[in-house]
């Protein structure tokens, strides 16, 4: 591991604060290292010599097309012939390749710098464009020049490539170009400042670093436990590897003569503890007096929205990760504390270092997820448009927590899941909800994320080069309703979930289209008054003639779910949600639900009113359910075009999908649940054979009057912790998004 003199502390000091400490290694630590080093050859982290001179060759390759391209727009400028002659373009890499810590089949990140006459909109994504497209090498061939730092993605020979391009001021590009020089800098726009930064935080990082094989390992471990755990991706809002880099950078600051098995313990030792949003700073702030903006929250009140600072340490200062929101940073945090309870167990000798490695189990985490899924008529056009969806993603996520205040906690999860039994190119990711955990749900709470959604997909259809066949999808499924597709070689479950009834798009009764929502907090009340209360959930709807839609107004693509589904969603779309939380009815409904679920705990009635759906619904098909958490649920309706994410049993609120013409109510379905009404008095016709009659016996209808009175005073004591009720987000939306409001309890 070197030489003893290789871990005295120096007198220099990394970083803008003293280190933690200076203690070199012990015997363990040294034997933990080289197991950790094992771990990660053994793993494939390590690229082979013909890998790593593949990757050469391809670089090599570039720079000769480059260095054509420019010459070329040289002469079409009408330039002298030794300006033509003169004219270069240099390839130089960022990010993983450059720090030395890529692996097999990893993105190489490359910048490409021209001259000042050669121009990123017309030469860059035009020109080269065309070259690149025209040769037989390169595959894939993706530009995104709207991106926060416009790139050109393809593969060449095989290897991805991520290409950027800068534009300094000088006629000339020397071919021993010094990136660090401040001068690069002189008279460049944002984009450029954005793309040539990406090599000069590299070099910067490798500087600032007390020992840099120590440094490469630890990153490569944790780079490597990252995507296992779920999240390494910035675009998503979690880790990206500049992020990455610079955290493990810093720890190396804070114990500069340590080695690689005490480098990962305390990153997760240190950033448990971390105190966000204080920034992660390798280096001071530097200012400069060409004027770009620099992170610093005093200045820059968007500065100050930032939930997790991580700065890079090249001028101008910016904030690598400015993605994270408060959903991703909860979800990182609780990893941090997994690693750092695997890392004290691991330094107990109770595990080995794969135990740090378990992938994150993100199916069997939560009880309700968004499924957002995306299709185009082809691979090529799914490629391009999944990249634009995927890149607004993390926007859904600040939407939601924007509308929920904070309350509707999300997960995204940075993994693709394709299903290759569609028709056409598909793509889907998936996000995990819950309500936050503490929160003191209180009378009447409800979350109403439909507008959300609907919010998000107009954003995501402003895309710019949109071409027929490519459509995105968001719906809410709960965890036994996961596809198929998402699962290895049909592995679904890793442990047996409670029983819980079979969906059918077929109506059947009324208790089978329930979902259990807080199922543990439901059945304990369930069993300390199941001796006082036993009669049946009583299921109160208003019904009205409901008018069939013209013929051929829904339509849908053979790629995107049927016609039947669709039709549904606009017969039935105008659905209100009533609360009777103030009524006595909704004691009564309270008392006839020995296990309560979705409609009982939200106090929600539907009810179906006469007409057909709005326009805007024509060609979409609802999708509702109940989101569960440990101590919740969640009932919800997202708008969608999707067959196989329509659930037509999901919930109270898909009544409306089950009423037939000429006013019949669901008649065989309800005729256990309407009994109890016959015997409270109550008139309830059908064409089931349920005859009610009002009791006409006086005395009895007294006796049964005074009974209700005392149960409905019962159950006022506890109807505050036990059921907790709506609360409707303060938006404009019509009675019928109410009814398909996304509930939490």
């Amino acid at each position: 591991m070197g030489s003893p003199e290789e871990f005295v502390s120096s007198l220099k000091q990394y970083g803008v604060t003293k280190p933690i400490s200076t203690a070199g290694p012990m015997g363990a630590d040294l034997q933990k290292t080289k197991e950790l080093e094992k771990f990660l050859v053994d793993s494939g982290l390590y690229e082979t010599n013909e890998e790593a001179a593949k990757r050469e060759e391809v670089l090599h390759r570039l720079g000769q097309v480059v260095k054509a391209w420019v010459k070329q727009i040289t002469c079409l400028r009408r330039y002298t012939d030794q300006m033509v002659e003169d004219a270069n373009a240099v390839i130089m890499t960022f990010g993983s390749y450059r720090l030395g810590v890529h692996g097999p089949g990893a993105d190489l990140d490359t910048l490409c710098i021209g001259p000042s006459y050669v121009n990123r909109e017309e030469d860059f994504f035009f020109t080269l464009h065309d070259i690149l497209a025209n040769m037989d090498e390169v595959t894939e061939l993706q530009p995104v020049p709207d991106a926060h730092v416009p790139v050109m993605k393809f593969k060449f020979d095989g290897i991805s490539i991520d290409l950027l391009y800068a534009s300094i001021s000088c006629l000339v590009v020397p071919e021993d170009l010094d990136i660090a020089d401040i001068s690069v800098l002189h008279n460049v726009d944002e984009p450029t400042v954005r793309s040539l930064n990406g090599c000069r935080v590299a070099d910067q990082i490798l500087k600032l670093v007390p020992n840099v094989e120590h440094f490469r390992t630890a990153l490569r471990c944790l780079k490597f436990w990252a995507k296992r755990r779920g999240i390494y991706s910035n675009v998503t809002g979690f880790l990206g590897g500049v992020n990455l880099a610079l955290l493990v950078a810093r720890v190396c600051q804070l114990y500069p003569n340590a080695i690689p098995s005490m480098l990962v313990s305390r990153f997760f030792r240190v950033y448990t503890q971390w105190r966000w949003p204080n920034p992660v700073m390798l280096c001071p702030i530097e200012e400069n007096e060409l004027g770009f903006s620099v992170w610093d929250p005093r200045r820059n009140p968007r500065d100050r929205t930032h939930h997790m600072p991580i700065i890079t340490p090249a001028y101008p200062c910016m904030n690598s990760s400015y993605n994270v929101s408060t959903s991703t940073l909860r979800v990182m945090m609780e990893q941090f504390q997994y690693g750092n309870r695997i890392c004290g167990e691991i330094e107990l000798n109770k595990v080995h270092w794969n135990a740090l490695f378990e992938s994150y189990v993100f199916f069997e985490s939560y009880k309700n997820y968004l499924q957002v899924d995306i299709v185009a008529a082809d691979v090529d056009d799914l490629r391009a448009w999944k990249g634009w969806v995927e890149s607004r993603l993390r926007q859904l996520t600040l939407m939601i927590e924007r509308d929920t205040l904070g309350k509707l906690q999300c997960h995204p999860y940075p993994h693709e899941y394709v299903d290759t039994s569609r028709q056409c190119a598909h793509s889907s990711f998936f996000m995990g909800l819950q309500r936050k955990q503490g929160e003191i749900v209180q009378e009447g709470q409800q979350f109403d994320i439909r507008g959300t959604v609907e919010e998000f997909r107009h954003s995501v259809n402003m895309y710019m080069f949109w071409r027929p066949g490519m459509d995105i999808h968001v719906s809410h499924v709960r965890r036994r309703q996961i596809p198929s597709y998402v699962f290895p070689d049909g592995y679904k479950r890793l442990r047996p979930s409670r029983p819980t009834p079979q969906m059918d798009s077929s109506p059947k009764s009324f208790n089978e289209n329930e979902v259990s929502g807080a199922e543990h907090r439901e059945r304990n009340h369930k069993r300390k008054h199941d001796g006082r209360v036993g009669v049946k959930q009583n299921v109160v709807l208003k019904k009205q003639a409901s008018s069939p839609p013209a013929d051929g107004v829904a339509k849908s693509n053979p790629c995107l779910g049927s016609v039947d589904a669709v039709s549904d969603r606009h017969e039935l779309t105008n659905a209100e949600s009533v609360n009777l939380s103030n009524n006595k009815q909704d004691e009564l409904n309270r008392i006839q639900s020995p296990e309560p679920e979705c409609a009982s705990n939200s106090s929600v009635i539907t009810s179906v009113t006469s007409g057909g759906g709005s326009p805007e619904d024509v060609g979409s098909a609802s999708v509702s359910g109940c989101v569960e958490d440990n101590a919740s649920g969640v009932e919800g309706m997202i708008n969608g075009r999707f067959e196989d994410t329509t659930y037509g049993a999901d919930s109270v609120i898909h009544v409306e999908t089950v009423v037939a013409p000429k006013d019949e109510v669901l008649q065989e379905a309800l005729h256990e649940q309407m009994e109890p009404n016959a015997l409270l008095g109550m008139v309830t016709d059908s064409e089931a054979g349920i005859n009610s009659e009002t009791l006409e016996k006086p005395v009895i209808r007294h006796a049964l009057f005074v009974t209700i009175i005392f149960i409905i005073a019962f159950l006022s004591v506890f109807s505050l912790y036990a059921y907790p009720c709506d609360f409707i987000c303060n938006r404009r939306l019509s009675p019928a998004s109410t009814a398909n409001a996304v509930c939490i309890r």
